[in-house]
């Protein structure tokens, strides 16, 4: 029963991170979301396996450290746009399709080099890298909207959070 309920919530986090990735909110509640996943994470008692607990607190470490970069590539490749009403907005590019499809390619290699040794990594490990991941990239979209937070009026909506000028974003049609 504790796989359905884990299952449920990474959907359920998916879902949010998707949604909540459109408004940026550059406020100190940026960690709760990940500080949240990281405690269901580490409440469970199979975070590391215990066949082998070394290779598995391995496997674990890089699966982290993967979960940090590629919050770091999408918040490094995500475009921000203020508006003139102060509410900051985001928007992933190609980039960051590719570094969430490279991230998702390492993650599986990962967890192929810990099958071939016998460690099984559950769902737990994926929630914890997943508020890595959520961590990184609130954290580095909440210090880039800091200077549109400080400029006033209209300026605000015609640069990006590292003052590059803004081109209109196109909508489909």
């Amino acid at each position: 029963m504790a796989w359905l309920v884990n299952a449920l919530l990474i959907a359920a986090v998916a879902a949010l991170a998707i949604v909540w990735q459109f408004r940026v909110d550059s406020d100190r509640r940026w960690w709760v979301l990940p500080g949240i996943l990281a405690f269901v994470a580490l409440r469970e008692p199979d975070l590391l396996g215990a066949d082998h607990p070394t290779a598995s607190a391995a496997i674990l470490a890089a699966d982290l450290l993967v979960g940090l970069a590629v919050g770091a590539g999408w918040a490094w490749t995500t475009r921000i746009r203020g508006e003139t009403d102060g509410a900051v907005w985001s928007k992933s590019t190609k980039a960051s399709v590719a570094v969430w499809t490279a991230g998702t390619g390492l993650r599986a290699g990962l967890l192929a080099c810990g099958a071939m040794v016998g460690v099984h990594q559950g769902s737990s490990a994926l929630i914890l890298a997943l508020a890595a991941t959520l961590l990184v990239r609130s954290g580095i979209l909440a210090w880039r909207v800091q200077p549109l937070n400080r400029t006033p009026g209209p300026a605000s909506a015609l640069t990006y959070g590292d003052g590059v000028p803004l081109s209109p974003w196109k909508e489909p049609v």
